[in-house]
């Protein structure tokens, strides 16, 4: 009785001293991981990662222990005596971001007319669009109404009869800049080609870059902003880079609808 007595004393003794911790980093492939759930499956005992990513957890050899945490594929390790007396570097990678898959309704055919008629605008939206450029370019039939307090409710006009030489000034300075000013003609084709190109080598372009258009998708919007506008007929003469690029970015905001660009 003595001797089993001793023998079970013996066994206990032997297990409470042959419990052992490990101890080990988890990292990500940019730095440590904090909050990582740890936990030995064999003993169900848990614990988390501090701040640094270490941790320290009771294990024996050949223990399964798993690593945790929400955003990334866990990991399983076996341990074995070499990870009793050295630290263990544990590494989990990132899930992939999944995402959301978008229905397409219309399945394009291959055909380049009959897809473009089903993305682009309906045929009543584009007319109505070009109607309304038309509409716009073109002179006024109707003289606008003038707006200005009508005569009876006009206070005594002290000035009336005499000479304004500010505004006779004025006007004969506008006469002057008007006569000294390039005639506006219509160029010729390589005219209009040197003038574009002109524009590439010293207009801020640096807007359309960021929708992401390369050099291919500049020269379509500036051959569609020289069509719609006329720039080489008004600015090719008397070349203001500013004024051109103001000019630009009025044609680009019809352009960016018509094409359904964005940032």
């Amino acid at each position: 009785m003595e001797k089993a007595l001793s023998i079970l004393l013996l066994l206990i003794f032997i297990n409470l001293f042959s419990q052992q911790k490990i101890s080990g980093k988890v990292v990500t492939e940019e730095n440590n991981l904090a909050a990582v759930l740890v936990m030995n499956m064999n003993s169900h005992k848990t614990t988390y990662t501090d701040i640094s990513g270490n941790f320290s957890i009771d294990a024996h050899e050949n223990d399964e222990v798993r690593f945790i945490k929400e955003g990334y594929y866990r990991a399983d390790k076996i341990i074995k005596h070499q990870n009793l007396n050295s630290q263990m570097f544990v590494t989990l990678l990132r899930m992939e971001t999944l995402i959301p898959e978008v229905n397409i309704k219309y399945k394009p055919t291959g055909n380049l007319k009959k897809d473009s008629e089903h993305f682009d605008d309906s045929k009543k939206v584009a007319a109505l669009k070009s109607s309304m450029r038309v509409y716009m370019k073109s002179e006024l039939n109707e003289p606008l109404p003038k707006n200005e307090i009508p005569k009876m409710f006009q206070g005594y006009d002290f000035q009336a009869g005499q000479v304004d030489v500010i505004s006779v000034l004025g006007a004969a300075i506008g006469l002057i800049t008007k006569s000294t000013q390039p005639k506006i003609t219509t160029p010729n084709f390589y005219e209009t080609q040197d003038f574009l190109n002109r524009i590439k080598k010293e207009v801020d372009l640096s807007f359309l870059k960021k929708y992401g258009m390369d050099e291919e998708r500049i020269d379509h919007f500036l051959q569609y902003a020289e069509k719609v506008n006329q720039l080489s007929k008004k600015n090719r003469k008397v070349f203001e880079s500013s004024a051109i690029e103001y000019q630009l970015k009025i044609a680009f905001v019809e352009y960016s609808k018509l094409n359904k660009l964005s940032k």
